[in-house]
C-alpha cells in the first residue's frame, strides 16, 4: 500500500512546493501575472465613453507653428486665460516649471548693463497672475536628486481608519514649481509615474504620495478635486493591516486602491477626439473649441516625441503621459475599476492546491492521457472563472500561475510516471520476457498496475504437453543429443503457445505447462488454448516430416516424436510464489491438476489432444467429440473429457458433421449395451478424412465401454445436435 501511495505523496509535495513559490511571489511570477492581466485588457478594454476630460496637446504641429519648447510663459499665460475664459472646470499642467523663464524680458535685461529690468515684463509673474485667475494645478516630479518637498498640499486630506501613510510611495526629493507659481495656482499635484510600476508598461498609477509628513495627490486626483469644488479628499486606511490603503473618496466618488495607494489602470482605446492641439487654443479662432473646454477637466501635456513624455500602455499603445492621467480621471468618473483584493490571493493558492491535488491523483492513477484531459478541464475552468470575474466584477484573478504551475506539475508527473513505469516494465520484461508473446507482454506492460504480487484467483485455461517415448529415447541417446531434441521441440511448440497469448509456466523434463488469461485478461482464452494445441500437433507433424530431430538420420530408437496434450479451464490461484529474491510465476489449484491428469489420459484414450468439460462448454463451435468419463487420479468422481479434433473451420465440414453423428450413435450404443461394431467401422472409415489420429481412438473404444456406462449425468452429442 505504501509503495502505491508514494508516487501520490511525491506529487502532492510538488504541488506544495509550487504553492510556496506562489506565496513568495518572485519577480518572474509577478511578470507573468501582469502579462495575463494585460492580455485580459486587450481582449476586453474599458468601454469608451463621452467624458468631460480633454487634453491640450503640445504636439508637433504646435511646435512647428509656435516655436520650439520651452515656450515663453506669457504664451502659457495666454493659454491659461483662454481655457479659463472658455469655462474649464480644472486645468492641470503635466509640465514642470522648476526654473525661471529664461526668455522673460526682465530676466534678460538683468544681464544687460544700463537696462532697468523692473520696467520690463516678468513672464513668470504674468503666468502666475493667469494661474491665480484660473482653476489650475501645477505639477511636481519625484526625483532623488531634487530637494525635499516642503509645505502642505493645496487641498486637505482626511484619514478614516488606520493611518496609511507608511505604505504610500515616498518622495525623497522633487522637482517643484517656482514658489511664485506654486503659490498662485489653486492646486498642486504629482505628475510622476512610479518607475517601479512602469518598467514595460504603465499598469498602475500612484494616486497618493507622501513626503513623510503630509499626503500629496497625483494630478488626476487634484484635477477632480478642483473640478468638483471640494476642499478635502478622504483616505480610508485598511482596517485589516495598519499602514496600508484601502480606498479614497473624492466627493461622491469612492475609488478602490491597492495597499500602496495605486489605481489599477483600466484602459480604453485611445480616442483622438480627446486631444486638442495647443496651436488651436492659441490661434485667433480658439472660441470654436469651447465645446471641448467648457465644464471639462483640461490637462495640458505634450505628445511631441522630442519632449520624451511617451509611455507604453497594456493595450500596446505608445501614448503621452498626460493621457494616462486623463484615463485615470475617466475611470473614476465612470466608476469602472480593476481590483485585486487580498482574498483573491488566498483563493488563487487554495484553488491551485485543489486543482493540483486532483491532477496528481488522475495522472498517477489513470495515466497521462486522462491527466491531460483532466488538467485541460481544470485549467479551462480556472481561466474561465478568472475571465468571468474580470469581465463581470473587474476582479483580477491570476490565471497565469495556474496555467504555468499546472503545466509544470503535469510534466513533472508524466516524467515521474515515466520513470516508475519504465522501472515496472523492466521488472515485468525480466519476469515474463521468456514466457509470453510480445503482444501479451505489451498488454502486461500497459496494464501493469493491475498486476498483483502474491496470489490472485482467476479463471484460466491450463495446458499440459508431454512427449511420448521420451524414456526409451533418453536411455539410448547421449544427453547432448537429448538436449538438442528438447530445445528444438520446446522452441517450436513454445512459439505456438506464446503467439496465441499463452504464458509458458515451466518446462518439466520433456513436458510443457502453459496457461491463458493470466497475468492479464485474454479474451476467449479457451479458444486460444485449443488453437495453440491444434497448432502444436500440426507443427510436430511438420518437424517429424522434415526429420528436424534427426531421428531417422541417426537411426534413433524412434523415427518420430509424439505428444499428448491435456487442457482444462477453471479457477486457479495465479501469482508469484517463492522468495522475494527468487520466485516463480505459476498457477495452483484443481484446474491445474485436472489438466495434468487429462494429459496423462491421452495414452488410455488413444488420442493426442483432450480437454475437460469446462473447456468444451466454452468452445462448442470447435470440432470436439465426447471421449467418455475417466477416473482420474485424485478425483472422487469420473471426469468427462473430449477429443479436440480441430478448429471451427473443420467443425463446419460435411465429413466432420457426418462423423459427429455416427460418433454420437456409437456412444449411445455403448451406454445401452447395444452392438456398436458397425458404427465403429463407419467411424474408422470416416476418421482418416477428418483427423487420422482418431483411428487409434476408435480401435480402443470397445475396450472402454465402462467409461460410458457410468455417465448417466452426461449430455452426449445426439444426432439432432450434430445435425445443427
Amino acid at each position: 500500500m505504501l509503495r502505491r501511495l508514494l508516487p501520490i505523496l511525491a506529487g502532492l509535495v510538488v504541488v506544495l512546493l509550487l504553492t510556496l513559490l506562489r506565496l513568495s511571489d518572485p519577480f518572474p511570477v509577478q511578470v507573468l501575472r501582469e502579462i495575463a492581466f494585460d492580455f485580459y485588457q486587450r481582449l476586453h478594454p474599458r468601454p469608451a465613453g463621452d467624458f468631460p476630460v480633454h487634453v491640450i496637446d503640445i504636439d508637433e504641429r504646435s511646435l512647428a507653428e509656435l516655436g520650439q519648447w520651452p515656450w515663453p510663459r506669457d504664451r502659457l499665460a495666454t493659454l491659461t486665460d483662454r481655457l479659463t475664459e472658455l469655462g474649464a472646470a480644472a486645468i492641470g499642467f503635466d509640465i514642470l516649471f522648476a526654473e525661471p523663464d529664461r526668455m522673460s524680458p526682465s530676466r534678460i535685461a538683468a544681464t544687460l548693463p544700463g537696462v532697468d529690468a523692473a520696467t520690463l515684463p516678468d513672464y513668470d509673474r504674468v503666468f502666475a497672475d493667469a494661474l491665480s485667475r484660473s482653476p489650475s494645478i501645477l505639477g511636481f516630479s519625484s526625483t532623488v536628486a531634487g530637494k525635499p518637498l516642503t509645505g502642505n498640499p493645496k487641498g486637505g486630506f482626511a484619514i478614516s481608519g488606520p493611518d496609511p501613510s507608511a505604505g504610500l510611495p515616498y518622495l525623497p526629493g522633487v522637482a517643484a514649481p517656482l514658489a511664485l507659481l506654486r503659490d498662485a495656482a489653486p492646486g498642486l499635484a504629482a505628475v510622476s509615474l512610479n518607475a517601479n510600476l512602469s518598467t514595460t508598461a504603465v499598469r498602475r498609477l500612484p494616486m497618493l504620495w507622501t513626503n513623510g509628513s503630509a499626503i500629496f495627490p497625483t494630478l488626476s486626483v487634484e484635477a477632480l478635486r478642483i473640478a468638483l469644488g471640494i476642499g478635502a479628499v478622504v483616505v480610508f486606511g485598511d482596517t485589516a493591516a495598519e499602514g496600508y490603503v484601502d480606498s479614497m473618496r473624492i466627493g461622491d466618488f469612492t475609488v478602490p486602491l491597492t495597499s500602496e495607494g495605486d489605481l489599477w489602470l483600466y484602459y480604453s482605446r485611445p480616442d483622438p477626439a480627446m486631444l486638442v492641439s495647443a496651436a488651436d487654443i492659441l490661434s485667433p479662432n480658439y472660441r470654436q473649441f469651447a465645446d471641448k473646454v467648457a465644464g471639462n477637466i483640461i490637462l495640458v501635456g505634450t505628445s511631441a516625441s522630442g519632449l520624451l513624455d511617451l509611455h507604453n500602455t497594456v493595450l500596446g499603445d505608445n501614448v503621452p503621459g498626460v493621457t494616462v492621467h486623463a484615463q485615470a480621471i475617466e475611470q473614476i468618473l465612470s466608476s469602472t475599476y480593476l481590483t485585486r483584493p487580498d482574498w483573491v490571493i488566498g483563493l488563487e493558492m487554495v484553488g491551485f492546491l485543489v486543482l493540483g491535488a486532483i491532477l496528481v491523483v488522475i495522472v498517477l492513477q489513470l495515466g497521462p492521457i486522462a491527466g491531460l484531459l483532466a488538467g485541460g478541464l481544470c485549467l479551462g475552468s480556472a481561466i474561465g472563472f478568472s475571465w468571468w470575474m474580470f469581465v463581470s466584477e473587474g476582479a483580477m484573478l491570476d490565471p497565469s500561475f495556474a496555467f504555468v504551475g499546472l503545466t509544470l506539475l503535469y510534466l513533472a508527473l508524466v516524467f515521474f510516471r515515466f520513470l516508475t513505469t519504465e522501472q515496472a516494465k523492466r521488472k515485468i520484461r525480466r519476469a515474463f520476457g521468456y514466457y509470453v508473446a510480445p503482444s501479451l507482454l505489451a498488454e502486461i506492460e500497459k496494464k501493469g498496475d493491475n498486476l498483483k504480487l502474491g496470489g490472485d484467483i482467476r479463471r484460466i485455461t491450463v495446458l499440459f504437453s508431454d512427449m511420448r517415448g521420451f524414456t526409451s529415447l533418453s536411455e539410448k541417446t547421449e544427453p547432448q543429443r537429448i538436449l538438442a531434441i528438447l530445445n528444438t521441440l520446446f522452441g517450436a511448440l513454445g512459439r505456438e503457445i506464446v503467439s496465441r497469448m499463452g504464458t509458458i509456466d515451466k518446462f518439466i523434463g520433456d513436458a510443457i505447462m502453459a496457461f491463458w488469461n493470466a497475468p492479464v485478461d485474454v479474451p476467449d482464452h479457451e479458444a486460444k488454448a485449443l488453437r495453440a494445441a491444434i497448432a502444436m500437433r500440426e507443427k510436430l507433424a511438420q518437424l517429424n516430416g522434415a526429420d528436424a530431430f534427426q531421428l531417422r538420420a541417426s537411426k534413433a530408437p524412434v523415427e518420430a516424436l509424439g505428444i499428448g496434450i491435456g487442457l482444462c479451464s477453471g479457477e486457479a490461484l495465479v501469482g508469484n510464489m517463492g522468495l522475494e529474491t527468487r520466485f516463480d510465476y505459476s498457477a495452483l489449484g484443481d484446474t491445474v491438476n485436472v489438466a495434468s491428469r487429462v494429459e496423462s489420459a491421452c495414452k488410455e484414450v488413444g488420442y493426442d489432444i483432450l480437454c475437460a468439460e469446462p473447456t468444451y462448454l466454452a468452445t462448442q463451435d470447435f470440432a470436439l467429440l465426447e471421449a467418455g468419463a475417466l477416473a482420474l487420479k485424485g478425483k472422487a468422481e469420473r471426469v468427462p473429457i473430449y477429443l479436440v479434433v480441430g478448429d471451427d473451420a473443420l467443425a463446419g465440414t460435411g465429413a466432420f458433421r457426418l462423423l459427429r453423428t455416427t460418433h454420437a450413435e456409437v456412444l449411445d450404443g455403448l451406454r445401452h449395451g447395444r452392438d456398436v461394431h458397425g458404427g465403429i467401422a463407419e467411424c474408422l472409415a470416416l476418421a482418416p478424412q477428418v483427423e487420422p489420429g482418431l483411428v487409434k481412438f476408435y480401435e480402443q473404444l470397445p475396450a472402454r465401454r465402462a467409461d460410458f456406462e457410468v455417465q448417466d449425468t452426461l449430455q452426449p452429442l445426439t444426432p439432432d445436435i450434430a445435425a445443427q
